[in-house]
């Protein structure tokens, strides 16, 4: 079996391009992994998204990443934020589909990140969620953070232009457990020049097995 393999999976808008990584050995859990804000570049090949999903297989997960509607050779349009949950919603589909009885963890980068929290706070097959970048600045309410439930990650650059410290650290604060904060000092929203920590911080996560046991 291949450990990369590209395809089209189907979204509501049509076809979404997709990249699915294997681990060398049989998965212990299925991820999906959200890009950035199409509208400003962000794209499945983007740094952060490639070491995230990186990170996820250096630990026995497969990884799903995925082009949103619009962007690359997926079909659709952007849709603000609201048909995006769709996509990532279809992307899930296909990982349970894909591999069946194994928990499946979500994430995603900036604008992917508040799209992976979004669906996890009411999608009941998600067992863990990751948040790189949360664009803390950038989103009008962000109350629908609170109404995740399941072990989460943020991995916020301390220089986060989108993300300050302080909101960052206040809003998880208020989040109630498990929830887990870890900031990369000196680190700017796209982590330029600190991929390798924000690597680690993701890796150290998932050996940890926030999701417990296969449902």
């Amino acid at each position: 079996m291949s450990v990369n393999e590209s395809f089209f999976l189907a979204g509501d808008a049509g076809r979404l391009e997709a990249l699915l990584i294997r681990p060398a050995a049989a998965p212990t859990a299925a991820a999906v992994v959200c890009h950035a804000h199409p509208l400003h570049g962000g794209m499945m090949h983007f740094k952060v998204v490639f070491r995230a999903a990186k990170a996820l297989q250096h630990q026995g997960v497969a990884a799903l990443r995925f082009n949103f509607r619009g962007v690359g050779r997926s079909e659709g349009v952007h849709d603000e934020g609201r048909g995006e949950q769709d996509d990532v919603r279809a992307a899930l589909d296909e990982m349970a589909r894909r591999f069946p009885g194994l928990p499946l963890v979500i994430g995603g980068f900036s604008f992917g990140s508040a799209m992976a929290l979004a669906v996890a706070a009411h999608d009941p097959r998600v067992a863990a969620a990751f948040a790189l970048g949360f664009p803390i600045s950038r989103i009008t309410n962000s109350g629908f953070v609170a109404d995740v439930r399941v072990p989460r990650l943020f991995v916020q650059g301390g220089n986060d232009e989108f993300g300050p410290r302080d909101a960052i650290e206040a809003l998880v604060s208020s989040l109630p457990e498990p929830k887990e904060l870890r900031l990369i000092p000196d680190a700017d929203h796209f982590f330029n020049g600190h991929l390798e920590p924000m690597q680690e911080q993701v890796q150290a996560w998932v050996a940890r097995r926030p999701w417990g046991p296969p449902r």
